[in-house]
This record gives C-alpha cells, structure tokens and sequence, in this order.
C-alpha cells in the first residue's frame, strides 16, 4: 500500500528551544537521511528543516509503523526524551499529509502567511534529499506537484504581497521613495532586535553601505559585522546626517534624539537632496516636526503599522483562493497516486493475456506455416491488437476507481479470476533508486 506520511514539529506546536534542538543542520542530513532509510516501515524520505519548522516526509506502507520508527527516530538522534516530543509533535497520513505540504509550499502555514523564503526552502530539502538518493517516484511527484502549488498562488493571487513585519515595512516605504536601494547608503541609530532586523533587511536589499551608531560602542560593532556594515562613533550623526539617505532609529531614550534644527542643517549642506527617517523607537527618536522639513520624509511605528495591517488584511483576503489552489493540486496528486494503485494488477493481466496470446500463436504455429511472412506478421499484430483493445476498457475503469477499498476489492478479484500474480515481476528496489527499499506489497491509493 503506497502511503504518504509525515511527522514533525512546528511554531505552531514547539517553543524556539525545542525547534533549535530538532533542527536538522546540512552537516547532519546525510546521516539522518541513512538513518531513516534503514526504518523498516521507510521507503523514500525528505527532510524539512527551517527555523520554524522540522518535518520528515516519508513514503511508507504502513503509516502506524512510519510514525513510530519517525518518533524513535528523533528520540534517537535528536536526543530528546519521549515525555518531551510527545506533546509538541503532530502526525498527518495520505491526503492530510499531501495537503500540509502543499499549503507549507504555498506559504499559507508559514508564521506571517504568504512569506516566500519557505518556498526556497522547500526546494533546497527535496534537492538535498535527490542528491543523497533518498527519493523515489512517488516523492519525486509529491514534491514537484508542490513547487506547482507554491508557484501557482505566488502568480495567481496577491498573498505574498505587501510588507507583513514593521522591519520590512520600512524597506518597502524606502523603495516607494528612491526606487532601486542599491546606490544608497543607510544609517541605523540603536542596535536593539528592531535595529538589526531591519538593518538585516537593507542588507538583503544590497544596499550601498550601512553605517552603525550606538552610545555602546561595542554593540555597534556586533551589529555592524552582521550588517556587513561600519560602526561610527556616536559624536559622527551630525556629520553622516549631511550624505546618508536613509537613516532608522530604534533606541530605547525617553526623549527625541534627533531635532528639527539639527536636521535643518544637514539638509542645508545636503542641498535638499531627499533624506528618509524611519522612527521605530517608542518614545519617538525624531522629533515630530522634522517630518514638515522639505524633501524629509518621517515615518513612526504607528505609520508602519497601518501599513503592516494593511497589507495583513490584502493577504487574509487572498487566503480561500489560495486555498482552492492546493486543493486542485491535491487531486491532482491523490489521482494520480490512486491510478498507480492499479498499476500492477493492470500489468499483471496484461502480461497474462499476451502469454495466453503467445501460447496460441505457437499452438497454431503449423496451420500457420503456410502463411507468407507477411500474413504471418499480419495475424500476429491482430492477435495483439485484440488484446488491447479487450483490455483497454478494463483498464481505464480500474484506474478510475476513486475509493481505496472498492480498488482493493477489484484488483483482488481479477488476480483471483485470472490466476494472476500482481507482485512476481516488481523489482526489489525502487526504479528511480537502488537504494531505497520497495515494498512488495501491492500498491493502492492512500
């Protein structure tokens, strides 16, 4: 029986300390990868790790016996106690399992819904796991079909749009102002988790240079070789004020750092060149009235917020049709992976009328002597175009059989009626991988 089976963990379910500890590295996937593979119940497995999230995905026979080989597996190599997995860990089978995937790819069990960064992930995971030949088929699918379902709501609807975190809601404000960030250079005021996240995102923006400014000399430099930046001592704002374009404050002092007459001078010799300040901090680092400055542009935390809730209310919108996506593309995996459940009966009696056919065709091989080579070849394709056409009805019926038991049923009453023997030809391991073990059970839909 062709089963899909997942287990894992998730921030939906673990606390970061316990995602931290069941977090898979790139050093440890290999081993983990042959570890899970010598599981009896495990016949072709990926492995999902990202900071929210580690997932096994398995292609099994018996989903009862995958979860608990999956459990003893990260008891084991995660070294984690049992009393500690079982609360945090969920188990999803056949369709559900499918789904999961598919709405993890689409980014709609992503902590902020819609962010594409898991959509990357997802296929740097199935990559790695090709590579070690830890996939087959059925994965291969699975995971292909998913990449269309990420792909498809990326294009088809607006999920992913809009800045959804104040960090980043910044850098979008900053694109509106100046278009392109590449020629700009940026000054952060603060080195707090505000700072750096946003600091973080003008870094992945390639901006020109990053300057990095605290009244703790040595936490601007931490700060600034995350960056990738420069640490300026405090007593230089005044002068980076004159060239930078976009500076962001987020410090924690309780009154203004920044006055409206010390940004009047530095746009003076700036020559009304435009300057852009992003005020996270609260109480405020800018002064209000440095925002009625010609060519400033001054946004707080409350300006981004609306447009971080703005945005979040767009993408709630975009949810059911991106749902309806993933439920397209989950049949078209489930029907797929049930026509393959008929797979080896269809063979088997395929395979049991041209022996039938053959027989014949020698039985007969004397009455047929006299035949030209010609007629000979002749009887010979209508003998086996018979045999097609007897067998196509049959089938396609088969294989449209959408109900696992009712298929079960059908296939076991053709292998009786026919003498068949559906498992004597399957080779022992999969097509796509000498390594994987395959099943020799015969295979129906999940």
């Amino acid at each position: 029986m062709i089963q899909i089976f997942l287990l894992g963990i998730s921030h939906r379910t673990a606390s970061i300390e316990l995602r931290e500890r069941l977090d898979f590295s790139e050093q440890e996937l290999p081993n983990a990868t042959a570890q899970l593979l010598k599981r009896p119940s495990v016949n072709a497995v990926v492995v999902l790790s990202t900071c929210n999230r580690s997932e096994l995905y398995v292609q099994c026979t018996d989903p009862k016996e995958a979860q608990k080989d999956l459990f003893d597996f990260l008891c084991e190599f995660k070294k984690i106690s049992t009393d500690e997995l079982q609360p945090i860990f969920y188990a999803l089978a056949g369709t559900e399992a499918v789904r999961h995937l598919f709405r993890v790819s689409a980014g709609l069990d992503s902590l902020v819904v819609g962010e594409p960064q898991v959509f990357g992930q997802v296929k740097q995971a199935f990559a790695a796991a090709e590579k070690l030949h830890a996939t087959n088929s059925v994965l291969n699918r699975l995971f292909n079909l998913s990449f269309v379902a990420g792909k498809r709501v990326r294009s088809e609807t607006e999920l992913g749009e809009g800045a959804v975190s104040i960090s980043y809601a910044a850098v979008a404000l900053a694109r509106k102002i100046f278009g392109k960030l590449e020629k700009l250079s940026v000054l952060l005021i603060g080195t707090g988790e505000m700072a750096q996240l946003t600091g973080l995102h003008f870094k992945a923006q390639q901006v020109q240079k990053i300057f990095v400014t605290s009244r703790t000399p040595a936490h601007a430099e931490a700060l600034a070789a995350e960056v990738e930046g420069e640490a300026i001592p405090w007593s230089q704002i005044d002068t980076i004020l004159t060239s930078t374009d976009v500076v962001a404050t987020a410090t924690g002092a309780n009154k203004p750092l920044l006055t409206k007459s010390q940004i009047d001078a530095a746009m003076r010799v700036r020559q009304n060149r435009p300057l852009f300040f992003i005020d996270i901090a609260v109480p405020r680092n800018v002064e209000p009235d440095v925002g009625f400055i010609e060519q400033v542009f001054l946004y707080n935390i409350d300006d981004l917020q609306m447009i971080v809730d703005n945005n979040l209310s767009k993408r709630s919108s975009q949810i059911e049709k991106s749902e309806a996506i993933v439920e397209d593309t989950v049949t078209l995996f489930t029907n797929w992976l049930r026509s393959r459940g008929a797979v080896p009966t269809v063979v088997a009696l395929r395979q049991s009328f041209e022996a039938i056919r053959r027989a014949e065709l020698e039985r007969l091989k004397p009455k047929l002597a006299s035949l030209s080579v010609a007629d000979r070849a002749r009887v010979e394709e209508i003998s086996r175009l018979l045999i097609e056409k007897i067998l196509l009805t049959p089938t396609e019926q088969l294989k449209a059989i959408s109900n696992e038991a009712t298929l079960a049923a059908y296939s076991d009453a053709l292998e009786h009626l026919f003498e068949l023997d559906s498992h004597a030809d399957q080779p022992a391991k999969s097509e796509s991988n000498p390594a994987v073990k395959t099943s020799t059970k015969t295979p129906v839909t999940s």
